[in-house]
């Protein structure tokens, strides 16, 4: 069979980026002309490469059995562009990592750094959220979760586990004194999260006897919510790596069990094949399997 290279370099990058309209962008091309290459190749193989979700692509099986020597040939292209230039072979391209606003904010720079320093033709997106991203629809090549993933499609790597604690400023403290125990904690105001509950019922968890009325803001975003620690609204929780990172903050309560959670680094099984995934995949976890405080 004579396959048209253009067909299938349409089908590889649309599968690696999740959507025609990314594949396009990346390609030069227009959305309708990546689509009528995908279409081709679906049509000389006779078989269905992708569904569509929404305004995403999700390879099917068959194209999963056709895309690991799509990157191979892909790979083989890409070297012999180099070779043809006199370029050595590298590892580049971009790698999209997800983590909690607060991670990618404060820990997240020293990792990508690192990244830089070994694989510098990598570009690094950074999707700051607290939802847990789907990397099966590939909102992430790669994802740094609290909680272990479940689905078969996943590689899941555990890390370690962090440990949080509670902190105030420094001024805070002054003004407010220095709480200890559960029973001092019912003096003073926190900084909390949500409103619906979740985040009360995690301190409740932890032996504080709090209610609603303890909380003297609100914010979901863990970036803004530790700010307003700094800045003397109140208590607040964060991993200790963050607080060491963080000048004119005291930690409080200090009878208080800390909170500790799993560190889970995760992509999709397909992508982990990719080189440059790989790469930042295992630099990321060398990084994370240390706490960056121990190493200040």
């Amino acid at each position: 069979m004579d396959m048209d290279w253009n067909h299938l370099h349409a089908f590889l990058q649309t599968a690696e980026r999740g959507s025609l309209s990314a594949a396009a962008r990346y390609m030069g091309v227009t959305q309708s002309t990546l689509s009528r290459q995908v279409s081709a190749l679906e049509i000389e193989l006779g078989v269905t490469l992708f569904e569509r979700v929404g305004r995403s692509v999700l390879v099917t099986q068959a194209g999963f059995a056709l895309l690991e020597y799509a990157r191979t040939m892909g790979t083989a292209a890409h070297d012999l562009a180099l070779a043809a230039t006199g370029t050595s072979t590298t590892v580049d391209g971009v790698v999209s990592v997800t983590a909690t606003d607060a991670m990618a904010a404060f820990l997240l720079p020293r990792a990508i750094q690192r990244i830089a320093d070994v694989a510098p033709g990598v570009k690094i997106e950074i999707i700051a959220t607290d939802a847990i991203s789907d990397l099966r629809r590939r909102d992430a090549d790669i994802a740094i979760r609290h909680v272990r993933p479940q689905e078969p499609e996943l590689i899941a790597r555990l890390l370690r586990h962090a440990s949080a604690y509670f902190y105030a400023s420094s001024d805070w403290v002054a003004k407010n004194g220095h709480p200890r125990s559960a029973n001092d904690a019912l003096k003073h105001r926190f900084i909390g999260h949500d409103r619906d509950g979740r985040y009360l019922t995690l301190l409740q968890d932890c032996g504080l006897q709090l209610t609603e009325s303890h909380f003297s803001v609100l914010a979901e975003n863990t970036v803004v919510s530790w700010q307003m620690v700094r800045q003397g609204l109140g208590i607040g929780v964060t991993m200790e790596e963050i607080a060491a990172l963080t000048p004119s903050v005291v930690r409080v309560l200090d009878d208080i069990a800390p909170i500790t959670f799993p560190l889970w680094l995760v992509t999709h099984r397909e992508l982990h094949t990719a080189r440059r995934i790989r790469v930042v995949f295992d630099l990321l976890a060398q990084e994370f399997s240390v706490p960056t405080v121990l190493s200040h």
